[in-house]
């Protein structure tokens, strides 16, 4: 239950980071709510996945399905890919 928890983790965070995209183009009140749920539970799940996975996995897994699946949906959504995005 720890890896599912920790992959749910993940994917709130990438839902945040849409959210943040979101926000800055609309600045609307239900963007910022999404924005604040999504991390809100992205934490609560990290959190309950630190219960039974080290520290340090649980961080590097969560961090990369983050940063890998920011970048993904950027270039999904329309992002401008450069070497900035990249290094």
């Amino acid at each position: 239950m720890a890896w599912i928890s920790l992959i749910l983790a993940g994917l709130f965070e990438m839902f945040g980071v849409a959210m943040i995209n979101k926000l800055h183009k609309d600045r609307n009140w239900q963007s910022l709510v999404l924005l604040i749920l999504g991390f809100g539970l992205s934490f609560i799940f990290l959190a309950y996945a630190m219960k039974a996975l080290p520290m340090g996995t649980a961080y590097a897994i969560w961090t990369g399905i983050g940063a890998s699946g920011g970048a993904i949906l950027g270039m999904v959504l329309g992002a401008a890919i450069g070497l900035k995005l990249v290094s």
